[in-house]
Formats: C-alpha cells, sequence, structure tokens
C-alpha cells in the first residue's frame, strides 16, 4: 500500500507577488513556486504546503514573522470563511496595482503580442457596497465555526441564510452583515431569517431534498428600485402568503416583490415560473438618459457606476463618427449597443439568450432608438457570412464574451471579414489574450484599458481597441 506523502512546511518564507485567482506567491527553498490563498505580498510566513505538483506548491500560512505594509484590516466579521471578497485584507490601491499587472502579463504572456502603454487601471469610487444583485442560500444544517465545534456544546438553531463555503455545495455560512450590497439589502436579510425561524416556515436541506425556504435574489438600482425574490422548494400557501406579506409590510419600499416555486434538482430559476406578488414584475436602471428594464432573469452589470465607466470607454474605443455599422456581439440585454447607437448609423446586436434579446428589443423601444437590430442564437451559428451579405459588412465590432471568451469560430468569421476596428471587452484577459493572440496577424492593439468592477476581489474587466493592420 503506498505511503501517502506528508505535507511540508517552510519557514520564514517573503510572499513575493500576487498571481491569478486571488493566489500569493512564494518562492520554496527548492526554487518552485508555492500559490497561497491567504497572505498577502510582503507578508513574511511559515507555510504549510497542501498539494505538490511538478513545478509548483499550494499550501497555506499557518504562521506570520512579519506582516506587509500592504495589509489592511478586513471590515467584514466574516472574512477568511466566506469566499466572496478574498482580497479584503489588501489595501484597495495594492489590489489595483495587482489586478492591472495580471492583465499586461495574461496580453504579453498568453497573448504573445506587442502592447502599447497601457493606461492605469480605472478604480471603482465605492470599494463597498457597490453591487446591485446578491444572491443567499437558505440551509438547515449551517456551517460551524470551529469555536462552536469545540466548544461541545449542543447547537440547536442551525438555520442559516447566506453564502456557499468555497468549494461545498451544500455548506451554507450564515451571514449577518454583507459589505457588498447597500440600501435595505442586510436588513431584508436578517428579517427574513428571523421571521422565517419564529413562525417556523423550514429551510432547504439540500442533502435531503426537504424544506420550504431555498434561495433569496435581491436586486437595487441606481434609481433606487429594489426587487426582492425568494424561491421556495415546495409551496405551503398559508406560510408562503405569511412571508411574503411581512415582507411587503415592513419594507414597503420594495417595486418588485416575486416568488418561485422550484422543486427540481437545482436552483436555478432560468427555467422557472416567476410569479409577482406585488408591485411590479421588474425595475429599472438608468444610464445618461438611458433607462433599462431589468427582470427577475435578466442580466445586466452587478456594479452599475463602474458599468458607466466600462461602456464609456467602450464607447471611446469605437471612435465612432455617425456613418458607421457596428455589430455588438454577446450583446446581452442590449445595454452597449443602445449606449453607443447615437454615434453609429446602425447597432446590430446578437445573443444566445431569447430572453436577453427580448429585454434589448423592449428597451430600445422605451428609449426611442430605432437603429438598432437584435437577434438572437448561439452566436457561431448566427454570425455567419449569410447574416452578414444580410445585414452589412460591420465597420466596428464590440465584443463582450463570457469568461471563456470567444469560440474559434467566431474568430474565423471576424478574421473573415475584416473589420477596421474591433473592442473587445472581457471580464478574463486570460481568454482575452488567447484571442487576440489569433488576431494579432491582422489586428495591432492600439489600445488597453482595465476597469475594476469587483473591489476586494481578484477580478478585472479590460477592454481593448484593434485597428486593421
Amino acid at each position: 500500500m503506498a505511503r501517502k506523502r506528508k505535507n511540508r512546511e517552510f519557514h520564514a518564507i517573503p510572499v513575493i507577488d500576487a498571481g491569478a485567482k486571488g493566489k500569493s506567491i512564494a518562492k520554496a527553498p527548492d526554487g518552485k513556486v508555492i500559490f497561497i490563498d491567504n497572505a498577502v505580498p510582503g507578508d513574511v510566513v511559515d507555510i504549510r504546503t497542501t498539494r505538490k505538483k511538478k513545478s509548483f506548491y499550494e499550501g497555506t500560512a499557518i504562521n506570520f514573522h512579519e506582516y506587509s505594509n500592504k495589509r489592511t484590516e478586513p471590515r467584514c466579521i466574516h472574512f477568511g470563511v466566506c469566499g466572496g471578497c478574498k482580497w479584503q485584507f489588501m489595501d484597495y490601491q495594492h489590489q489595483l496595482h495587482y489586478k492591472e499587472k495580471e492583465v499586461i502579463n495574461n496580453l504579453k504572456r498568453l497573448g504573445g503580442i506587442e502592447l502599447p502603454p497601457v493606461n492605469p487601471i480605472v478604480g471603482s469610487k465605492e470599494i463597498y457596497y457597490y453591487r446591485n444583485k446578491m444572491e443567499f442560500t437558505f440551509s438547515d444544517s449551517r456551517w460551524l465555526t470551529m469555536e462552536e465545534i469545540q466548544s461541545g456544546q449542543d447547537i440547536e438553531n442551525r438555520n442559516a441564510l447566506g453564502f456557499h463555503i468555497p468549494g461545498m455545495w451544500d455548506k451554507i455560512l450564515d451571514i449577518e452583515e454583507c459589505h457588498l450590497q447597500g440600501g435595505p439589502s442586510n436588513a431584508i436579510r436578517n428579517s427574513i431569517k428571523d421571521f422565517a425561524i419564529e413562525n417556523d416556515i423550514p429551510f432547504y436541506n439540500a442533502r435531503e431534498k426537504e424544506g420550504v425556504l431555498r434561495t433569496l435574489m435581491i436586486r437595487t438600482a441606481s434609481t433606487g428600485e429594489l426587487m426582492v425574490l425568494i424561491q421556495f422548494f415546495k409551496d405551503t400557501p398559508l406560510k408562503r402568503v405569511q412571508l411574503l406579506d411581512y415582507l411587503a409590510t415592513t419594507f414597503p419600499e420594495i417595486t418588485s416583490l416575486l416568488y418561485v416555486i422550484n422543486a427540481k434538482g437545482n436552483d436555478t430559476i432560468y427555467d422557472q415560473e416567476v410569479i409577482c406578488y406585488k408591485g411590479r414584475d421588474h425595475i429599472f436602471e438608468e444610464m445618461e438618459g438611458l433607462q433599462f428594464k431589468i427582470n427577475a432573469k435578466s442580466f445586466y452589470q452587478t456594479n452599475s457606476a463602474q458599468a458607466h465607466e466600462l461602456y464609456k470607454i467602450t464607447r471611446d474605443f469605437a471612435d465612432l463618427k455617425g456613418d458607421e455599422l457596428v455589430y455588438d456581439l454577446y450583446t446581452g440585454t442590449g445595454t452597449i449597443a443602445q449606449f453607443v447607437a447615437s454615434k453609429a448609423k446602425k447597432v446590430i446586436g446578437v445573443e444566445a439568450v431569447p430572453e436577453a434579446i427580448a429585454d434589448a428589443r423592449e428597451n430600445a423601444l422605451r428609449n426611442n432608438i430605432d437603429n438598432t437590430e437584435f437577434f438572437v442564437g448561439d452566436m457561431r451559428k448566427v454570425f455567419s457570412r449569410d447574416f452578414i451579405d444580410q445585414h452589412g459588412h460591420p465597420d466596428v465590432i464590440i465584443t463582450d464574451p463570457p469568461r471563456e471568451g470567444m469560440h474559434k469560430d467566431v474568430v474565423a468569421q471576424i478574421i473573415g471579414i475584416l473589420p477596421k476596428r474591433i473592442v473587445y471587452v472581457s471580464c478574463n484577459s486570460a481568454t482575452q489574450a488567447r484571442d487576440l493572440g489569433l488576431l494579432d496577424p491582422y489586428y495591432k492593439v492600439s489600445r488597453v484599458q482595465p476597469v475594476d468592477m469587483f473591489p476586494q476581489t481578484f477580478h478585472v474587466e479590460n477592454v481593448v481597441c484593434l485597428e486593421k493592420r
């Protein structure tokens, strides 16, 4: 029987950098890189490895000899257990530095492309309370802290309303206060939890597939409007009405009070009927006088203020003079398409999600925009030579794909038609770099602008302008 390899320990190791996915970086005495999940560049730490690969280790700092001057005190009492804000212990200016550095490294190393001087990253004015959408999960068997376990006490109330423990689909951390969403978000969540406990409304058990209360979604808007959606695993009408009436009375500012009855295996609502209990079935977001209708299933950038900055950069990079045909690929609900429409002759948006295209068309009508058209379908199938022959050769392409980047067939189609300019918006500079490498023989990168949409996390957006060679 093979012996299990013992984890190693390294002592007084300087943490020298921050890398992908929020990991900090150190060097072991044998020269291998160590990726650490709980340290800041500048710390000097003892490390216990948790995983060994051919060229690197993964590990955890178990003792701190020196603390980095890049550190700051985390605001959240749940930091270190909740996986939502992994960089909350790093001063915001240093967060920005490492995000910008990651973008540049990815474009150069993975894309292998020549870059112009990269514009300094656009930081967020609000580094807390910036999210307009939060989703929480109910559980009747909440995650216990180490102190609770070691106390030996019998804990009667195991109900939780909060976030999944990273990597554990059925373990929920009960959240007392979250610093990501402003307004009445914390009060609504805590009131729902307390009311449900007091009135014996069962919380969901993911393993046994039992209980009533399943998930909670809260959406806010810069207009002041507020959406609350509760997902029930099964319908108990008296309990459901009791809870929803309590919410409507206690929080009269709720614009849209919704619920879903979902008895299937997963808790996604996109294939479920959303029922409006009180108010409208939607709220409105606003940007530069444009209104965007948002329902429970709509995609909208989750940092409204930074979305405005991102779209302004995109419009600036597109450099439209008024006579261009623009294609907006992966258009979502058409926010970018409508944002640039006043500067273009016509904008054509393409998106795979039918509900998003329906929202885009409705929003265009509401905003009196008559020079946009929206089409639904798989991008690599819809965005074809026949489509281009029918709708016109684009002068400019704006593309904002999901994290996995553009499909190679979409890149090939862009190369086949060679618009004079491409503006590539990305939430993953690694896949963006891959695509830029494919486009490099035909396009040069003329401008690069990282944008921080998610303070306290390692995520970063990036906008690149490509000009035809």
